[in-house]
C-alpha cells in the first residue's frame, strides 16, 4: 500500500487544472495584447499614410495648375482657393506627422503660397516677377521630393527591392528567380 493520503490525488490533480487554467488566461491575454498592438499599429500607419497621400495630390494638383496657368500666360488661381483645397489634408499631416515630415509639408506649402501670392517687383531686388515665378516653380518638385523622403523614412518605406537569403534580388514574376538567373540557364 502506498503512504499518498486519499485526498492526495484530488488535490494534485485539482492543482493541475487551475495551472492549466492560469496558463491559458496568461496565453489568451498575451495574445489579444499582441492583436491589439498590431491592430494599432496597422491603424497608425494607414491614418498617416492616407494623410500623406491625400496632401501629395493636392501639391501635386497644384503644382500641375500652376504650371499650366504659367505656360498659358494666365494667372494662378487665389491664394484663398487654393487655402481652400490644402487646408483639410494640410491640417490633418499637422495632427498626425512627425516633426520630420511637417516641417517637409510646410516648406511645400510656404512655397506653393508664395506662388500663389503677387509676385511684388520690389520683393526681390533685379529680379523680374516673372523670372522669380519661374524659378520658384522650379523649387516645388526639389522641396516635394524632400517632403516624400520625409514621409518614407517616418513610414519605413524601403526603395529597393527585397533582397532574398542568398543576396540575389527576387523577381515579382517568378518567385526565387531572378532575370540574370533565367538568362544564364537560357544559355
Amino acid at each position: 500500500m502506498s503512504n499518498v493520503p486519499w485526498w492526495g490525488l484530488p488535490l494534485i490533480a485539482a492543482l493541475f487544472a487551475l495551472a492549466g487554467a492560469a496558463a491559458v488566461q496568461f496565453m489568451s491575454a498575451r495574445n489579444d495584447h499582441l492583436l491589439s498592438r498590431r491592430r494599432r499599429t496597422k491603424r497608425w500607419y494607414e491614418e498617416r499614410k492616407t494623410a500623406y497621400v491625400a496632401l501629395l495630390a493636392v501639391f501635386e494638383r497644384d503644382f500641375f495648375r500652376l504650371r499650366a496657368a504659367f505656360d498659358a500666360g494666365e494667372k494662378p488661381v487665389p491664394a484663398l482657393v487654393y487655402m481652400d483645397e490644402v487646408g483639410p489634408a494640410l491640417m490633418q499631416v499637422r495632427l498626425l506627422a512627425s516633426g520630420p515630415v511637417r516641417s517637409a509639408a510646410l516648406a511645400v506649402h510656404v512655397l506653393l503660397q508664395k506662388l500663389h501670392g503677387e509676385m511684388n517687383p520690389a520683393a526681390v531686388i533685379g529680379v523680374q516677377p516673372e523670372i522669380h515665378f519661374r524659378e520658384l516653380l522650379t523649387q516645388v518638385p526639389l522641396v516635394m521630393q524632400q517632403f516624400e523622403a520625409s514621409i518614407r523614412e517616418e513610414l519605413g518605406i524601403e526603395t529597393a527591392p527585397p533582397v532574398s537569403p542568398n543576396g540575389r534580388v527576387r523577381s515579382i514574376t517568378a518567385p526565387g528567380w531572378t532575370r540574370r538567373d533565367r538568362a544564364g540557364s537560357d544559355s
